[in-house]
């Protein structure tokens, strides 16, 4: 195979799916300044706007102040220290599980959480619209893996049918690019038929949907029922790293499994510590107040009936016209990316928007009228 790599570079441009690293060279919540220009950001997973909020900015200088920076070594060796144990409490008693085991991102939650629990004889079923960690994490498993297309019940079942060893449903609570839900409470009661256990991804609907935002399986009041909960700390926490939430067991195994775990340095302590503000703000008084916000934008936004989640795409279809449409929501102060294949099929590129707590009312105006032109 050639090692030419302009050749490969000229074929994703000619596509419309080159990609560069965008700068945002200033941040005042959802107003970002890029090449120069104010731009109201309409891309952020910052749902309740916790990221920019006092609270979490003085819980982690405090944190440094009282741990220091890093934590200088893996979990296992010396780096877990109290506000690591903390914060897995505090996420446990939050998803309302025995235990809880904190990674330095939910991509490390996946390939530790899924190869430790699967192996060769066993069976993942994923959601074909499963996020990439998810699908490489199933692969370094080295289990047969299934897919079922997006929320296709008939086809689920066929496959839990033939499924052999230990079964696994993966699949997302809230799915990161179209912002639609999984049909949660006919997956667990085909999980149950089949004796299978089921890994849901909270990702983008803790914070956002559910009593005290616990996400998707608490709004359906089915939280007892998953045996693996997924989350980041780094979408409506405002932070970074990820979690999963399970038994003690499933916990303790991770802890001696988990290879994304064991040879990680420990994220730093000091944002451990802010993550346990974190989970306080989001499940608390100050949490209700800023759903409440957001799902006020959400409705206005949406127009019609009230979306699933914060998330809400427009198809466009054509890698480079969705470029276009991104260069001139960009040209009159919109920062809204096109997604472009690999993330979604080819031929379906979009606008992603997503609406946050910490915008303005006057902000969401100006982008609804901006959208209705694009119509």
């Amino acid at each position: 195979m050639s090692w030419d790599l302009a050749a490969q570079s000229a074929e994703l441009r000619a596509q419309g799916l080159w990609r560069e690293l965008r700068l945002l060279e200033e941040v005042q919540g959802p107003v970002v300044r890029v090449d120069g220009q104010e731009l109201i950001n309409f891309s952020s997973n910052d749902y309740l706007g916790l990221a920019s909020s006092p609270e979490l900015k003085e819980a982690l200088k405090e944190g440094v102040e009282r741990y220091g920076a890093g934590a200088g070594a893996s979990r296992l060796v010396s780096g877990t220290q109290t506000p690591h144990l903390q914060l897995e409490q505090a996420l446990a008693n939050f998803k309302q599980t025995e235990a809880a085991l904190t990674f330095s991102s939910g991509y490390a939650v996946a390939l530790g959480t899924i190869p430790a629990l699967m192996g060769s004889a066993d069976t993942i079923i994923l959601d074909k619209l499963s996020h990439a960690c998810l699908v490489d994490a199933a692969r370094l498993s080295g289990a047969t893996i299934r897919v079922f297309p997006h929320n296709h019940l008939d086809k689920l079942e066929r496959l839990l049918a033939s499924a052999k060893g230990r079964v696994l449903i993966v699949t997302e609570a809230i799915f990161s690019m179209d912002g639609d839900a999984c049909p949660l409470a006919e997956i667990v009661a085909l999980k149950q038929r089949y004796g299978a256990w089921l890994l849901l991804d909270e990702a983008h609907s803790v914070g956002v949907l559910g009593p005290q935002g616990r996400g998707l399986a608490a709004a359906l009041g089915l939280e007892n029922q998953v045996e693996l909960h997924m989350g980041t700390l780094s979408k409506s926490m405002g932070l970074s790293g990820g979690y999963v939430a399970a038994s003690r067991q499933v916990i303790d195994l991770l802890i001696n499994r988990a290879r994304s775990l064991i040879y990680s340095t420990a994220p730093p302590s000091a944002l451990a510590y802010a993550a346990c503000q974190a989970v306080a703000l989001l499940s608390g008084a100050a949490g209700d107040l800023r759903r409440q916000q957001l799902w006020s934008h959400l409705s206005f936004l949406s127009q019609e009936a009230i979306p699933a989640s914060a998330i809400l795409p427009r198809v466009i279809g054509d890698e480079n016209q969705a470029l276009k449409v991104s260069i001139s929501l960009k040209s009159r102060g919109f920062l809204i990316p096109a997604i472009r294949y690999p993330t979604v099929a080819r031929g379906t590129a979009r606008l992603r928007i997503t609406c946050t707590a910490g915008h303005s009312l006057a902000q969401i105006e100006q982008l609804r009228s901006e959208l209705a032109a694009l119509e």
